[in-house]
């Protein structure tokens, strides 16, 4: 069953800002890269690429629903960081801003009564309570290695086993 109009363009708005956080994270990984923070830039990689597929699920749920998709334009994402722990702050605003909008989308679905979303963005639901704890806990260890070389190399290597 299709979606209402305006929640179908809120989906496709959903799809753009994932991709946006998969553009977003692979930048991170290319800051890290060039501080050879090899394992950090190996997390981002790999959290770009969640994002990606984050995206597609998106996509495949409007075309399943037989709404069209339109894929919006991307900004070019923050390249500049001062240190690892503003790469981590800007992630974790982003993985905010992700989780917003994903409430946004349902509190929509609602508004139409499209029970057809709730389990989708429901689940969507609980990754982002996940994708926000995991980066709050990076940060937080980040913080706590401060400028101590041996503490982020330590923190660098950890990440670098993320599967």
């Amino acid at each position: 069953m299709k979606m209402p109009g305006e929640l179908a363009e809120a989906f496709n708005e959903q799809i753009s800002m994932e991709l946006a956080s998969s553009t977003a994270y692979l930048q991170m990984s290319a800051y890290f890269e060039a501080q050879n923070l090899t394992g950090m830039a190996s997390w981002m990689r790999m959290q770009s690429e969640e994002e990606r597929e984050h995206a597609i699920r998106f996509f495949e749920f409007v075309v399943d629903r037989g709404n069209t998709v339109r894929v919006g334009g991307l900004d070019a994402p923050q390249a500049e960081f001062a240190n690892p722990e503003q790469v981590f702050e800007t992630a974790l605003e982003q993985e905010q801003a992700v989780t917003k909008a994903i409430h946004d989308l349902y509190r929509l679905a609602t508004d139409h009564g499209d029970l057809g979303s709730f389990p989708f963005l429901q689940s969507f639901i609980q990754e982002q309570n996940e994708e926000e704890a995991t980066v709050e806990t990076i940060l937080e260890r980040v913080r706590l290695a401060g400028n101590e070389s041996s503490a982020i190399l330590l923190l660098d290597s950890e990440l670098g086993t993320r599967t």
